[in-house]
């Protein structure tokens, strides 16, 4: 059967273009035209397949197993048979071959060839499509809103892909029209029957991080390190950092001159506000960095609880402690693993006059105040 150079011309075509080995497109050939051919027959046939990569041929033969006693017409002959068809000298065990052509199966061939092609074709762009994601889990893309349908919001990645940002990795307040660019994070790949199915996030602290690794050559280099990154996305967020370098401080490489380079990541995350701390392996001095830009007066360790912290606070410093609805204090025990029970100290003063009548008044049992003038 001769499908011709032009046939081959054009698996080489699609091999240059789409990425996918003429090798795997021709046995994927061999395999459905084999199929094609039995259904053809409607037999039990063992049919074996080969094409040509060279001049287009394909050369299709049924395949007869040499047996004593035949059980399968189909596929099966004695040594007799296969001597009456051309085939002498072969013995139980051996195999026959036995080349055909059979009319109009030319057609269904072709017909075959084609629809193989095209489900080849996108299972090869499926997997392309899901290896040059799956290596990229965790990085920062690039994309532009699609389509926003109410829960369904998609997200063009580059000109073949899309990308589903799903309900819960969506800024509270944040709104997706079509044709915007935003920055999201790659949070996973998936395989589905339809193809792959990406998914990116615009809450994920790792999104944090990577507009950090961008926007702070520090960072970048490796001079400075994020060791913790806490966010409730779109309102405020925490990051730990620490230098390697004792030249280098982190918490102003972070800021930037007047604080353009922290600024210019809360603009892309919607105006989010990001508090910038220096991490410590102390907990005590952890927490009181990770309060800020509260003051704490007092830290001390709650005995009779694991990883807890109480820590006073003056009464000046109570609601920046605390936060907007306990935000402050609820991302800085995130941020260091510890619960914090924020107290207010009490105010220091003088000891008055009454004072110090009523401490002789408790060791001696007299009151002097009763004696004084009353004038």
């Amino acid at each position: 059967m001769q499908l011709g150079k032009d046939f081959v011309k054009a698996l080489k075509q699609i091999e240059t273009e789409k990425g996918l080995p003429i090798e795997i497109i021709a046995s994927s050939l061999e395999a459905a035209m084999a199929s094609a051919y039995k259904k053809y027959k409607n037999g039990n046939q063992v049919v074996e397949v080969h094409i040509n990569l060279t001049n287009g041929e394909i050369a299709l033969s049924e395949k007869y197993h040499i047996v004593e006693e035949v059980t399968v017409p189909d596929a099966e002959w004695t040594s007799e048979q296969a001597s009456a068809n051309g085939h002498g000298g072969l013995e139980p065990g051996d195999f026959a071959y036995v080349e055909v052509n059979p009319e109009n199966f030319g057609r269904i061939a072709a017909q075959t060839a084609r629809q193989v092609i095209i489900q080849r074709l996108k299972d090869a762009e499926r997997q392309i499509i899901f290896n040059e994601f799956a290596d990229h889990i965790g990085d920062m893309v690039l994309g532009t809103i699609f389509k926003a349908e109410g829960d369904q919001i998609l997200v063009q990645v580059n000109d073949r892909t899309d990308a589903l940002l799903p309900k819960e990795e969506r800024m509270s307040g944040e709104s997706y029209p079509p044709g915007e660019r935003r920055k999201f994070l790659l949070l996973d790949v998936r395989k589905t029957t339809r193809g792959p199915r990406i998914i990116v996030s615009r809450t994920h602290p790792g999104l944090l991080k990577r507009l950090m690794e961008l926007e702070i050559p520090e960072i970048a280099e490796g001079t400075v390190e994020i060791k913790s990154i806490v966010r409730e996305a779109g309102a405020r967020a925490k990051v730990a950092v620490r230098s390697l370098d004792v030249n280098v401080d982190p918490v102003g490489a972070c800021v930037g001159a007047a604080g353009t380079r922290i600024k210019s990541i809360s603009d892309e995350l919607g105006g989010e506000r990001i508090d910038v701390i220096i991490w410590s392996d102390d907990p005590m001095q952890f927490a009181r960095n990770a309060l800020s830009p509260a003051k704490a007066a007092k830290i001390e360790p709650v005995l009779e609880q694991e990883h807890s912290l109480r820590v006073f606070v003056r009464q000046d410093q109570l609601s920046l402690a605390i936060g907007k609805a306990g935000q402050n204090v609820r991302l800085a025990a995130r941020l260091t693993g510890w619960k914090i029970d924020i107290k207010v100290i009490e105010p220091e003063r003088l000891p008055t006059l009454q004072d110090l009548f009523n401490d002789i008044k408790k060791t001696t049992g007299e009151s002097l105040w009763e004696d004084l003038p009353k004038d």
